[in-house]
């Protein structure tokens, strides 16, 4: 037992952060001789989240990370040996043990860029290379790009309804799921949109600017409300938020005006002021009234309390006074998508003389189910502002090349189709980022993909991106693709007789 569960949490070996079948899948594959045959697999979900129009792809850096430094420690190894089946018997033997032991990551790995906006049944992710290695890093990259995605996608919604002008903290680390899911909503939430942390640790791991103010026990450990905020005034006199609702909210913020006044003697200004319970739209119009009134036209009032990119929308609607959105819970928690259901899916292999590939497909009763054979690429047509007008996903490795006018068709409605204008401006959308397991060029800081995903939000038509009923964006397979899954699909399915 470790006795320090969470100092200890982070190894320098992540090779365990993976779900037991692939390992014995790996196992599998080693003693059938199937280890070093070539395969591809795609990372893909099929419906974007939060019955949105479209999703922000992130964790790419992340899974990078963990990919060039998949080993196996000898703390591993010795956990493995230690496994035993239904019998007692030890579930790995030791030769197998030896090659895991040396085993290094060298497949190649092409991904759209973090910030990327994505749509369903799309490839996030592609990963090229021996079956073993391409299969056991399948639940890692899984939990890195669906969660980090999810909450990139949560927070542009939420950057969305706060408007380019005002600003958007992410408070959420006491309700998130445990260190590891604040740390990670913290650097999505920044990569979508947020504009700064109450995280103090993702600050520092990942250079997120930090923000806060203080809590209703700064106001309660003072007799009087006007000592608590000359208190905090004395210790912050130029970065001071004063939270005005532990009592009454106006009366709140009259003493928040009272020692902004004082302040402005000593040649000190007041940052702002937060509500944090209480209707918001009238208590911020109220206290805007208040702080304006007493030539404090500068001072912010930041909300909080359960924001989301709803209830923004709406305070919005009703002419709230809010300068600065703190939103904690709803964001860091994904209300109300628990997961984003990414799914990882074997679409070749190499076949037996390497010449050339068998393109697999995975069936299913729902047809949205059904895998897309092939090695994938996604095709994103523009229009004359370069915004996206039409995606098409086809196969790169195909026998045909692509015509020049080509037909998307969507892959379960097949009277669901749109010609591609010849010349039509695109841009492909998965790029090399690992080559035989190493780095291919330094990827973008998070900075620069935030900066990147608040652009393509922006590109999209606002009927995609709104919440309710959003627009249905043009994805489809390209129509050679489309023939070909549904070749396979009829020979793959079984027929029985009625």
């Amino acid at each position: 037992m470790n006795n320090a569960p969470l100092s200890g949490l982070y190894q320098p070996s992540l090779a365990l952060l993976t779900d037991l079948y692939q390992l014995t899948m790996a196992y599998g594959y080693w003693k059938q001789g199937l280890h070093e045959r070539e395969a591809v697999f795609h990372l893909y979900f099929r419906k974007a989240p939060f019955n949105g129009g479209y999703a922000v792809a992130a964790g790419l850096a992340l899974a990078v990370d963990y990919l060039e430094t998949l080993h196996f420690s000898e703390d591993d190894i010795s956990y493995l040996a230690s496994l035993t089946g239904s019998k007692g018997g030890r579930l790995f033997p030791d030769d197998f043990l030896d090659y895991l032991r040396d085993l290094k990551f060298t497949c190649d790995v092409d991904a759209v860029a973090e910030g990327t906006v994505v749509f369903g049944n799309e490839p996030l992710v592609r990963v090229q290379g021996p079956l073993l290695q391409a299969q056991l890093v399948e639940t890692a990259l899984l939990t890195l790009v669906n969660f980090q995605t999810l909450i990139a996608t949560k927070a542009a919604r939420v950057r969305d309804a706060a408007g380019p002008d005002d600003a958007v903290l992410e408070f959420g680390l006491r309700r998130a799921q445990g260190p590891d899911g604040g740390l990670g909503a913290s650097r999505a939430a920044y990569l979508g949109g947020a504009d700064a942390t109450s995280n103090v640790l993702a600050g520092q791991r990942f250079g997120i600017p930090v923000r806060g103010t203080h809590a209703h026990s700064w106001v309660m450990t003072f007799e009087h409300e006007l000592d608590a905020f000359r208190a905090y005034a004395d210790a912050f006199p130029d970065d001071s938020v004063f939270l005005v609702d532990t009592y009454d909210t106006l009366d709140g913020v009259r003493h928040a005006i009272a020692v902004a006044l004082e302040m402005r003697k000593t040649g000190h200004e007041l940052g702002g002021i937060r509500l944090d319970s209480g209707d918001l739209a009238y208590l911020s119009k109220e206290a805007r009234k208040l702080l304006d009134a007493a030539g404090l036209p500068a001072v912010r009032i930041v909300a909080s309390n359960d924001l989301e990119e709803n209830l923004i929308t709406s305070l919005k609607q009703q002419g709230a006074r809010i300068d600065t959105w703190g939103v904690g819970t709803q964001l860091v928690t994904a209300y109300n998508q628990a997961a984003l259901g990414g799914v990882y899916k074997l679409a070749a292999l190499r076949t037996a003389d390497g010449q050339g590939w068998d393109f697999t497909i995975k069936l299913s009763e729902q047809q949205a189910k059904t895998s897309i054979p092939g090695i994938l690429q996604v095709r994103r047509y523009l229009g004359e502002a370069s915004q996206p007008r039409a995606d098409m996903i086809y196969n790169v490795a195909a026998a045909s090349p692509l015509p020049p006018a080509p037909v998307l068709i969507d892959p379960s409605d097949s009277t669901r189709r749109r010609p591609v204008h010849p010349g039509a401006p695109y841009r492909d959308l998965l790029a090399p980022v690992l080559r035989q397991g190493r780095l291919v060029q330094p990827l973008p800081t998070l900075a620069e993909s935030r900066a990147f995903a608040r652009q393509e939000v922006a590109g999209l038509d606002p009927s995609i991106r709104r919440y309710l009923n959003p627009h249905v964006y043009p994805v489809g397979l390209e129509q050679a693709l489309y023939e070909f899954r549904t070749q396979l699909m009829l020979e793959k399915r079984p027929v029985r007789p009625a």
